[in-house]
């Protein structure tokens, strides 16, 4: 993207104490708490997801610009959100769109193969530490405190709408 600054790109997820942020290409725990608090870091910003995590959520979410990254563009028809080849082209429309709705981040919201090819990207991470260890196939590594220092951590119990006590960690890049 030219003129100005870019928008930082910033990483949305939960993930469980062991790393799991799914099975089956699902969620695996009930945190009505956790969806709130993604709503309200990613409505009126442009999302980024693979396909997988796409097709899981069934349709572009409401107040986002969702970005659905897949090798397959001529096979894969997302009504409704934008959809590209690669990381690079997923973060230039990003940034684009970004702009013209106002936004202040480009948010990646998953899955764990895109997460761990963002990460060296992203400026922010906004983790939902979730208390437990599921069985799972999509992990998520623990920000490496030699580059991402914690900066707010905020703990909730467990309770009729959360399945498991949690918290909500932001780490920020140290290295700029």
């Amino acid at each position: 993207m030219q003129g100005g600054d870019l928008l930082p790109v910033v990483i949305v997820v939960a993930a469980a104490r062991n790393g799991v942020i799914g099975r089956d290409n699902r969620l695996i725990w009930r945190l009505k708490t956790d969806l709130k608090h993604f709503r309200a870091l990613t409505l009126g910003r442009p999302m980024v997801m693979g396909r997988k995590t796409f097709q899981s959520i069934g349709k572009p979410l409401p107040g986002r610009e969702t970005i659905v990254l897949t090798r397959n563009t001529g096979g894969f028809a997302a009504e409704g959100a934008h959809v590209v080849r690669d990381l690079a082209a997923a973060l230039d429309l990003g940034q684009t769109l970004g702009r013209r709705m106002g936004a202040d981040s480009v948010v990646v919201a998953g899955g764990a193969q895109l997460y761990a090819e963002a990460l060296p990207l992203v400026s922010r991470i906004h983790l939902t530490r979730v208390e437990a260890e599921p069985a799972g196939d999509a992990v998520f590594e623990t920000p490496d405190p030699a580059r991402f220092r914690e900066v707010a951590c905020e703990t909730h119990p467990a309770g009729p709408d959360d399945e498991f006590a949690f918290a909500f960690v932001d780490f920020v890049r140290r290295d700029g």
